[in-house]
């Protein structure tokens, strides 16, 4: 049998399978529900070892997982270059599924990386972490908002601190006050317990990675913001050099050339946000005594503190990249 292409149009329910042989002719398209059995069966009329598309989109772990099981060679579209592709009068699942096909059989198919399954597990815990401090910060800020409804002054910069504690511990304030600033309070302890068992699990995986251990000598970089470099960028072999890694964060600015007009713009923001604010917050405060910090203040000076962050966070994705490829950064110092 010859080698087939499969493109999936992977959705939440049911998914459109496309097959086609190397010629590009169609040798079969049918729509399943989202089952691995009915998925399998599938797989198996394109033979051995088929070459297979589907994109990144919403729940494709188990997909590419059992397509892997299955013997096919699993490539992972990137939804935002798909989109390139897509300018087109009649889009509908038949002709999303096809173009993966074809896009994949002429070698075109812009494709993202498959983290292996216990990356993909640290991922899920730093994501979920991320998620409830966000979480647990939009709290703390409706505490402040009901304080500022009743004048309660806030006389300390952490109101949930020792004294901001005692602060919330001895007001008077009216029942509906009250009762929300209480319900509000017991949430964030619920949070705090949740983010601190998060810390736990993600330290136990992290702790003897020598990258993880290399990347807190980042100035401005602790174990926090180094689990989420270690997690999201993954095995950094597969960027050539540290450019690429910058520019998958979203910190490069967009290019546009025509003849000899050429424009470049704000920063793309096209890539993974977790290391974008990872890297951002360890720009704005790094360790006094780094050359990182005296960028950063001179930049702030000429052109903002928001530039200098941005400047700053792509030297830090930079050094991530070697700390984590390499175990150790060899240029933390400058010469005199």
């Amino acid at each position: 049998m010859s080698q087939q292409y499969v493109g999936i149009d992977l959705h939440r329910r049911r998914s459109v399978i496309v097959r086609t042989d190397a010629a590009g002719e169609v040798l079969g398209e049918v729509r399943i529900e989202n089952d691995p059995l009915a998925l399998a069966a599938e797989i198996a009329k394109a033979g051995p070892e088929p070459e297979v598309a589907l994109e990144a989109t919403y729940g494709w772990y188990w997909a590419a997982d059992l397509l892997a099981e299955c013997g096919a060679r699993v490539h992972l579209a990137h939804p935002l270059a798909i989109k390139a592709f897509e300018n087109r009068r009649v889009k509908n699942d038949r002709i999303d599924a096809t173009l993966l096909a074809e896009l994949l059989r002429m070698g075109r198919l812009p494709e993202a990386w498959i983290a292996p399954v216990p990356l993909r597990e640290l991922r899920e815990l730093v994501r979920y972490r991320h998620k409830l401090v966000d979480l647990r910060s939009g709290l703390k800020c409706q505490v402040h908002a009901v304080l500022a409804k009743v004048g309660v002054r806030v006389p300390m910069s952490d109101l949930f601190g020792l004294a901001g504690t005692k602060l919330l511990d001895d007001l008077e304030l009216g029942d509906a006050y009250l009762v929300r600033v209480e319900s509000l309070r017991d949430l964030i302890m619920s949070l705090d317990g949740e983010v601190t068992m998060l810390d736990r699990r993600i330290h136990e995986r992290v702790a003897m990675d020598p990258g993880y251990r290399a990347v807190q000598q980042i100035p401005g970089v602790g174990p926090v913001i180094g689990a989420v470099f270690v997690a999201e960028l993954g095995d950094v072999t597969r960027f050539r050099h540290a450019n690429q890694v910058a520019c998958w964060a979203g910190l490069t600015p967009r290019h546009r050339e025509s003849d000899t007009k050429i424009r470049r713009g704000r920063i793309t923001k096209q890539g993974s946000r977790l290391v974008r604010w990872a890297a951002i917050e360890a720009a704005r405060a790094p360790r006094s005594h780094s050359w990182l910090k005296s960028d950063y203040h001179r930049l702030a000076e000429r052109r903002g503190k928001n530039i200098a962050a941005v400047a700053i966070a792509r030297k830090i994705v930079t050094l991530a990249f070697y700390a984590l490829r390499d175990g150790e950064v060899r240029c933390l110092t400058r010469a005199a």
